[in-house]
């Protein structure tokens, strides 16, 4: 397995902080803020850091320097290619079940 499908059950907050993390740089605070805005839930604080975790170890994200007691983090290279890839993937299968609807 490789990219975001490594996550397993832990995919969708994975992918909901890479999103997050597409247009800058954010903290764990600003990233719930960011990812309640666009899906209308909140991550736990759990499921976020663990998440974090996981993506910080794969080399997706990584840490910046602490800024007023926040630890700010930033997508990688890699994290932005896996985002692409994960999204393309998303986006066949939205365009397949969307176009079969239609002939339902």
């Amino acid at each position: 397995m490789s990219g975001l499908t490594a996550f397993g059950r832990f995919s969708e907050p994975a992918l909901l902080i890479l999103v997050s993390l597409a247009d800058g740089p954010k903290h764990g605070y600003a990233m719930q803020d960011d990812i309640e805005a666009l899906t209308g839930d909140r991550p736990g604080p759990g499921t976020l850091y663990g998440a974090i975790r996981r993506l910080e170890e794969q080399g997706f994200i990584q840490p910046l320097p602490e800024r007023e007691r926040r630890k700010p983090y930033a997508v990688t290279d890699s994290g932005r290619d896996a985002l692409r890839v994960e999204l393309a993937r998303m986006r066949a299968v939205a365009t397949t079940g969307l176009r079969r609807l239609a002939l339902s």
